[in-house]
């Protein structure tokens, strides 16, 4: 981060990010005010307006507009929620960064109890998990298959149900901030950063619908493996071994029945099925290159994760624009 130094340094900052937002943006800016001045009277709200096509904007400028001690960050369109974040993040700096969706779903009045679990425990970074994931079946189910797959895969593990609020020292989020990922993935990227990281069980309520459809979730799965392990390479490759030790067995299968028992194999269905599974390996396994192969194209082209349309802060605030 390069923040300008002045008299005297922000104690906290309070990050969100704005996408559909304006229904709850009044209440969060109240409750987040609220606890925030019980914790010090120097300490800013940055609010990231993702590209939101409702009026969330307007909402955050007219709240800039009344209150010195909010920022506003208007992106230049739609980047998604983990660039928005990391945008805000950069631009943060308070001793202590707190990030919280606004949405309410994870209460702000949470960076109290975050900061007392700080205190006594010495850790850079404490953050929420979930007493119960919300949602329905469906929801649940998905988000214990992708945790699965994500943990299983990847060369770093993250805790089960982790939110986004969570309260980080200055050095954590400078040191989070200097990762150059394009494609960023934030649960990747909170577990390689290091530090000393304290959960602690929360509770997040429902708002009853989600942006994060099941496309988005699979979407999710796919660029949080590719970019945090290299297993599905080797997955592949021993794959592609096990087949080929299978056909050599089954070549010397049908030899040995040709010629000590004259058998000829029959079954055209069985045929056609078998060209069409090693049809859809290959290209399933191609895929999976191919993935990784962008991710390569969109890492050296070093483009902005993110483009600042404008920033709405007064004079007198840190400014990293």
């Amino acid at each position: 981060m390069d923040c300008e130094k002045t008299l005297n340094d922000l104690q906290l900052s309070v990050v969100t990010t704005l996408y559909h937002s304006a229904p709850y943006l009044p209440e969060f800016y109240r409750r987040a005010s609220e606890v925030a001045r019980k914790i010090t009277d120097d300490y800013e709200i940055i609010m990231v307006n993702d590209g939101s096509p409702d009026n969330s904007l307007e909402v955050a400028v007219a709240l800039y507009e009344k209150d010195d001690h909010v920022r506003v960050i208007d992106l230049s369109r739609n980047f998604g929620h983990h660039k928005a974040i990391m945008t805000g993040l950069a631009h943060a700096c308070g001793r202590l960064v707190f990030l919280v969706d606004c949405d309410l779903e994870e209460e702000p009045e949470l960076v109290a109890r975050f900061q007392v679990e700080m205190t006594s425990s010495g850790a850079d970074v404490v953050y929420g998990i979930q007493e119960k994931r919300k949602g329905a079946i469906f929801e649940q189910v998905t988000g214990h298959l992708f945790y699965s797959v994500f943990n299983w895969f990847s060369s770093y593990p993250v805790p089960r149900n982790i939110t986004t609020a969570r309260l980080m020292s200055a050095r954590y989020v400078s040191s989070l901030v200097e990762h150059k990922d394009r494609e960023i993935n934030l649960l990747g990227l909170w577990a390689i950063t290091g530090y000393k990281q304290v959960p602690l069980t929360i509770k997040k309520h429902s708002k009853g619908s989600t942006t994060y459809n099941f496309g988005r979730k699979v979407a999710a799965l796919v660029n949080s493996l590719t970019s945090f392990s290299n297993r599905p390479l080797v997955f592949i490759f021993y794959l592609g071994c096990l087949i080929s030790m299978a056909s050599i067995f089954a070549a010397g299968y049908l030899i040995v029945r040709r010629i000590f028992f004259g058998t000829y194999l029959e079954g055209w269905a069985s045929l056609i099925v078998s060209i069409w599974l090693l049809g859809g390996l290959m290209i399933f396994c191609l895929g999976i290159i191919g993935i990784y192969i962008s991710k390569i194209f969109t890492e050296c082209k070093q483009r902005p994760y993110t483009v600042i349309r404008k920033s709405y802060e007064r004079a007198g605030q840190k400014n990293n624009t």
